[in-house]
């Protein structure tokens, strides 16, 4: 095995645009572990193996690299997103459309939990560019999932007040659920939480 200090000295070998992925790799598993607040340059160059000017080289900030790996990451969550949501709305019911989109959403959540952690752990303590950033991925579920409920509900009262409330709590529950999954915080399948979710769409959403 390469020790920490030859792969140390291979460092210059490799040029910025080389090493950022390699960098945001090693990013990626320092924020999962240790949140925004307990990620410095520096713990991303021991986890890479490399030195943190070499980190500077690619990121002038740490609030840059999280920028980065954020873009990065958001890619799995806009695909998880439309890959949940059903085909066709107006076929099928409202709990048949949630617990089928939802366990296939949950199932890529628990596959990928530092992606996901990221995500939710950027939220809380990061430089406002950085938060924004999540506020508008998050905003972008709501919204897939307020106009897949448009589909859904057609029959809805007033569905210019209440869809974007219905889409809200639907997006709340599903980032309850999820947070579960990543803090190993329950013991119940993706399917079994998707479960619970849709039933109590069918027992509210339906009568709105």
């Amino acid at each position: 095995m390469v020790g920490e200090a030859e792969k140390r000295r291979r460092a210059p070998h490799l040029g910025p645009e080389r090493r950022r992925p390699l960098i945001l790799d090693a990013a990626l598993e320092v924020f999962a572990a240790k949140g925004y607040s307990g990620t410095t340059m520096q713990s991303v160059a021991d986890a890479a193996g490399v030195t943190k000017p070499v980190v500077y080289d690619c990121f002038a900030n740490r609030d840059e690299l999280l920028l980065a790996l954020l873009a990065r990451e958001e890619q799995h969550l806009v695909i998880t997103i439309v890959g949940a949501l059903p085909a066709d709305p107006s076929i099928g019911t409202p709990e048949e459309h949630v617990r089928d989109g939802l366990t296939a959403f949950l199932a890529a959540v628990a596959k990928q939990p530092q992606s996901w952690r990221i995500v939710f752990g950027a939220q809380y303590g990061a430089a406002p560019v950085v938060a924004e950033r999540v506020r508008a991925a998050r905003a972008f579920l709501v919204e897939s999932l307020r106009l897949t409920l448009l589909k859904s509900l057609p029959d809805v009262t007033d569905p210019d007040a209440n869809l974007p409330v219905l889409a809200e709590l639907l997006a709340a529950m599903t980032e309850a659920c999820a947070r579960m999954l990543v803090n190993d915080a329950t013991d119940r399948t993706p399917a079994e939480l998707a479960g619970t979710v849709s039933q109590v769409v069918a027992g509210g959403f339906g009568n709105v």
